[in-house]
C-alpha cells in the first residue's frame, strides 16, 4: 500500500467491487466476512453508500448498486468528448453502419468499452458502455496490448493473471504465462 492511501476509501472500493461483481444482493455480514473486514466498518460505509445512493438495500438488508452511479457514469461520458466524436464518426462515414465498431480504452489490463454502433446482424455479444474484459482474452484487448513493451505487459499482470472466461481462453494461459516471464 502506497504512503497516500486511504485506507477508508480502499474499503469502499473493495465493497463497491464486491457488490458489482455479485449475480445478486449481498448482506452486510457477507461482505464483512468475504472481505475480512469488522463489521463496524462495513456497517459505517454502507450506511456512507446509502446516504448517497451509491448502493440501494432491498427489504431483506441485503445490497445492490445504486442509481447514483448512472449519474457518474453521465458525467464522464459528458466529460469525454470522444464518445459523441466516435457516434458523429459513425454517422459520417456509411460502411460502418454495417459493422459493429466500439469505442474502448485500456484500464489496468483490461478492455473497458466506452461506446457502442451495433451492427444489423449483431455478433452475440453486448458492448454495452462501462463493460469490462480482460484484455488477453478479447480482440481489442490483444491489439491494444500489442502497442505496449513487453515491461508494461509484465506490470499490468505482475499480481495474477486474469481467470480465463472460456475454454479457448484456457488454451491462450499457458501461452503468455511463457511470454510474461
Amino acid at each position: 500500500m502506497s504512503s497516500t492511501a486511504v485506507p477508508a476509501l480502499d474499503k469502499t472500493f473493495q465493497i463497491l467491487d464486491l457488490i458489482t461483481d455479485s449475480s445478486q444482493p449481498l448482506t452486510a455480514a457477507h461482505i464483512a466476512k468475504e472481505l475480512g473486514l469488522p463489521r463496524s466498518s462495513t456497517h459505517n460505509i454502507l450506511q456512507s453508500l446509502l446516504s448517497k445512493h451509491v448502493i440501494y438495500k432491498d427489504p431483506e438488508s441485503r445490497f445492490y448498486l445504486g442509481s447514483y452511479l448512472m449519474y457518474w457514469a453521465g458525467k464522464y461520458e459528458q466529460q469525454q468528448g470522444v464518445v459523441q466524436l466516435f457516434k458523429d464518426l459513425i454517422v459520417q462515414y456509411p460502411v460502418l453502419l454495417q459493422h459493429t465498431v466500439t469505442l474502448s480504452k485500456l484500464d489496468l489490463g483490461e478492455v473497458v468499452f466506452l461506446a457502442c454502433h451495433e451492427s444489423p446482424a449483431p455478433l452475440g455479444f453486448t458492448f454495452r458502455a462501462g463493460v469490462r474484459v480482460p484484455a488477453v482474452f478479447s480482440a481489442t484487448g490483444k491489439a491494444m496490448l500489442s502497442t505496449l513493451s513487453m515491461d508494461s505487459i509484465k506490470s499490468l499482470y505482475k499480481d495474477a493473471f486474469p481467470t480465463p472466461m472460456t475454454s479457448m481462453g484456457s488454451r491462450i494461459l499457458p501461452i503468455w504465462q511463457l511470454s510474461l516471464r
